[in-house]
C-alpha cells in the first residue's frame, strides 16, 4: 500500500518553458496543463500562481446579440486549444479572458462574462460526453416576472412546468422530456450536494454573472463539466436570456471528449459514501449489535451498554460536508498514483484499501466529537437539521458520546496498524492526539475568555485560537492521507505550516460569513456577538476604538442588549474590521500559496490549490437575492 518517498523535484531536469505566457490564440495552454504533461515527461512546473484580483466589479454583459456572437466564438476557438487535462482555475481563467478581451480591443468590465463564457466552451466536449439523464439543468426563478408570475415555489424551487408565463417552463419542459434534471432556483450548496450525492455528472445552468460567480466556481474547481449562459442582466430580476444558446447548450450532442479533465468529483463521493450507515458498519463493525436508530422500533428495548453505540454510529452517519476524510483520501491518492482524479476513477476509488478508509474515518470521527461537546458548550438546539445530541439525550449522554467517538476515531487507526505499517500508524497516531490536544487547547482558551469579566481581546490572541481550533484537524487530514502513502518527513513542517494558515483564513472568512447571507443559510446576523465568543472582528475592532466607543463594545460584548447586533456593526464599520479581516484572509492565502508552490510534486500542489479555492470561499453580501436564494436553498437541502 505504501510507497517508499514521494519524487524529489531536486532530481528532475527543467521543463520546458511555459506557454502560457505566449499568447491564447496561438495554440498554447494554461500553467498548470503544460505542468502535467511536463510531470509525465520528468520535469516539474514550480510556477507560483499569480496574486489574486478582484473580479466582482466586472460583470457588464455585452450590448448587442452580434458581439455576444464573436466574443463567443472567440472562446470557443482559445478553449479548443487548451490543455483539458485538469480543470482551468479562476486565476488561470483570469488571465485568458483578459487576453482575449485586448485582442478583440473589448473593454475590461466584460471579464465575468468572458470568464463564463470561456469556461463553458472549454467543459463543452465533457458536458457532451455525459448523456442527457446524468446532467442537471439549473434554470433561474429570476427569469419570471416578479409582480405577474402565477407559479409557485416548492421544496425544490419554483414549480413553473405548467406555466407558460415565460421561457422557463419551455426550457424545463424539454429537458425534462431529455431525461434531464431540472431545478429551479439559484443553487449552491445543493448543485454540490446533488452532484456528491451521485445523481449527476454534469452541470447546464442560466444565471446572472453575480450568482455564477458564487455558485458556480466550487463545482468547477472541483472538475464537474459545466457550462452557462449568462443572463443578459446582472439584476437578477425580470431579466432575460439569449434563448438559442440556452437551447443549444440543453442539445448538446453526447460524444466521447478528445480528453478527459481531472476531477476530484470521485473522491468528494468516495468520502461522502463512507458515511452510508451500511458502509460504515462494513468499515467499523458495531460491537454491541445495536442497530441505526431509524431502524429501531422502540428505544426503550436497547441494551443500555449499546445505547451509547447506536447514538454515536447514528450522529457519525448524520450529515455533514466530510471536507476532512476528503482531503485524507485525496492526499493520499496525491502522494501514491494520483489516479483517482483521472479518467476510470471511479473504479480507483472503489479499490482504495479499507485501511485508508478507516483512517480518514476517524478525522470526521473525531470531528464529530467535538461538535457534540461544542453544542454542550454553546447549548445550541440544532444540528444537522435535528436536535443536538445533548438536546435530544441529555448533557450527561452527550459528553459520553462525545467521549465514545473520541476512542472510536483511535481504534480504527490502531486496528490497521500491520496494513499501514507499524511506524506509520504511530506517526499518525501521535498527528491526531496532538491535533485532539491543540483542539482542545483552543476550545478552552475561548470558553476562559466567554466566562470571564474582563472582555479584552488582542488580534494576536484571536489568531491563537483560531490556529489551535481550526487548523489542527487539517493538519491532522492532510498529513494522514501522505504518511499512508509515503515517508511524509519532509513534508510535515510545510503541512502544518499551510494548514496554520488555511484553517485561520477560514474561521476569519467563517466570522464574516457570521455579517452575512451565506452559502450555509446564516441569515440571522451577529450570532457570535450575541453568543459571546472571542472573534478576531471584536479583537480588530478593540485595536481601533479608543474612549467611549472602545467602552460602549465592551459592554455590548459583555450584556447584550436588544439592539446589540446593529450596534456592534456599526462600530465595526466605524473601525475597519471587516476590510482589515479581509487582508488578513488575503494575508494568510497569500502564505498558504505560496507553501503550495514549493510542495514537491505537481499533484500536491494542485490538491494544496484546491483546497484554497475551495475551503477559502469568499461570502457574498446579503442582497435581497441572496436571502431568497439561501432560503430556497435551506428547503431543499431539507429534502436531500
Amino acid at each position: 500500500m505504501r510507497v517508499t518517498s514521494l519524487p524529489s523535484s531536486s532530481s528532475t531536469t527543467n521543463g520546458p518553458t511555459n506557454p502560457a505566457d505566449e499568447g491564447v490564440l496561438n495554440g498554447s495552454s494554461n500553467a498548470g496543463a503544460t505542468a502535467s504533461k511536463s510531470e509525465v515527461n520528468g520535469a516539474s512546473d514550480r510556477k507560483p500562481r499569480r496574486k489574486r484580483r478582484s473580479t466582482s466589479h466586472l460583470k457588464q454583459v455585452p450590448e448587442t446579440r452580434e458581439l455576444r456572437e464573436t466574443l463567443r466564438d472567440r472562446c470557443a476557438a482559445v478553449a479548443a486549444k487548451l490543455d483539458k487535462s485538469h480543470p482551468l482555475d479562476k486565476q488561470e481563467m483570469e488571465r485568458i479572458a483578459r487576453q482575449t478581451l485586448v485582442e478583440a480591443n473589448q473593454p475590461e468590465g466584460l471579464l465575468g462574462w468572458m470568464m463564463v463564457v470561456l469556461a463553458s466552451e472549454f467543459w463543452r466536449d465533457q458536458v457532451a460526453a455525459v448523456p442527457p439523464e446524468r446532467r442537471l439543468l439549473l434554470l433561474p426563478h429570476c427569469l419570471k416576472h416578479a409582480e405577474g408570475c402565477p407559479a409557485d415555489y416548492d421544496e425544490f424551487g419554483l414549480d413553473c412546468r405548467r406555466c407558460g408565463a415565460c421561457s422557463i417552463a419551455d426550457f424545463r419542459t424539454v429537458a425534462e422530456d431529455m431525461g434531464y434534471k431540472v431545478l429551479v432556483a439559484e443553487g449552491s450548496p445543493i448543485v454540490m450536494k446533488i452532484i456528491v450525492s451521485g445523481y449527476i455528472d454534469a452541470i447546464v445552468g442560466v444565471a446572472c454573472l453575480n450568482v455564477l460567480e458564487k455558485a458556480i466556481d466550487k463545482v468547477l474547481i472541483a472538475g464537474v463539466p459545466c457550462m452557462a449562459v449568462p443572463l443578459l442582466s446582472s439584476d437578477c430580476r425580470n431579466t432575460s436570456v439569449d434563448e438559442e444558446w440556452v437551447s443549444d447548450m440543453i442539445h448538446v450532442q453526447q460524444r466521447t471528449p478528445v480528453e478527459s479533465t481531472q476531477t476530484y468529483l470521485h473522491l468528494l463521493r468516495g468520502a461522502k459514501q463512507m458515511f452510508d450507515t451500511g458502509e460504515i458498519d462494513r468499515l467499523l463493525p458495531r460491537r454491541r449489535g445495536s442497530v441505526p436508530l431509524g431502524e429501531a422500533e422502540d428505544g426503550a428495548g436497547v441494551d443500555p451498554i449499546a445505547k451509547t453505540e447506536q447514538i454515536a454510529y447514528d450522529f457519525l452517519a448524520r450529515g455533514g460536508k466530510y471536507a476532512r476524510p476528503f482531503i485524507t483520501l485525496a492526499a493520499y491518492d496525491a502522494a501514491s498514483d494520483g489516479k483517482a482524479t483521472q479518467a476510470g476513477g471511479a473504479k480507483c476509488v472503489e479499490s482504495l484499501p479499507d485501511a485508508v478508509r478507516r483512517v480518514a474515518l476517524s478525522i470526521e470521527t473525531f470531528h464529530k466529537a467535538s461538535l457534540v461537546h461544542d453544542d454542550i458548550q454553546d447549548d445550541d438546539a440544532y444540528r444537522y437539521g435535528a436536535q443536538t445530541v445533548h438536546r435530544e439525550h441529555g448533557v450527561a449522554t452527550a459528553i459520553n458520546v462525545g467521549d465514545y467517538l473520541i476512542g472510536l476515531g483511535y481504534q480504527m487507526v490502531a486496528r490497521d496498524a500491520a496494513a499501514i505499517g507499524p511506524e506509520a500508524a504511530a506517526d499518525i497516531l501521535h498527528k491526531l492526539s496532538l491535533s485532539h490536544t491543540r483542539l482542545t487547547e483552543g476550545q478552552g482558551a475561548e470558553l476562559l475568555w466567554r466566562d470571564r469579566r474582563n472582555k479584552s481581546l488582542t488580534p494576536l490572541d484571536a489568531l491563537k485560537i483560531y490556529a489551535l481550533k481550526t487548523s489542527p484537524a487539517f493538519e491532522a487530514a492532510l498529513y494522514g492521507g501522505i504518511r499512508l502513502a509515503c515517508d511524509a518527513t519532509e513534508l510535515a513542517e510545510p503541512v502544518h505550516e499551510f494548514s496554520k494558515h488555511l484553517g485561520i483564513a477560514f474561521q476569519i472568512l467563517n466570522d464574516l460569513k457570521d455579517w452575512r447571507g451565506d452559502d450555509d443559510n446564516k441569515l440571522d446576523v451577529g450570532g457570535d456577538v450575541l453568543g459571546g465568543r472571542p472573534t478576531l472582528l471584536l479583537a480588530l475592532a478593540l485595536e481601533k476604538l479608543t474612549g467611549e466607543d472602545r467602552d460602549e463594545l465592551l459592554s455590548l460584548i459583555a450584556d447584550p442588549p436588544s439592539n446589540a447586533v446593529e450596534r456592534v456593526r456599526q462600530l465595526y464599520e466605524q473601525a475597519g474590521v471587516f476590510r482589515a479581516a479581509n487582508q488578513l484572509v488575503d494575508k494568510h492565502q497569500d502564505r498558504a500559496e505560496a507553501i503550495a508552490d514549493d510542495l514537491p510534486t505537481d499533484k500536491l500542489r494542485r490538491l494544496a490549490y484546491y483546497l484554497i479555492d475551495s475551503v477559502l470561499e469568499r461570502p457574498a453580501e446579503a442582497t435581497p437575492q441572496l436571502v431568497e436564494m439561501a432560503k430556497l436553498d435551506a428547503a431543499a437541502n431539507a429534502q436531500l
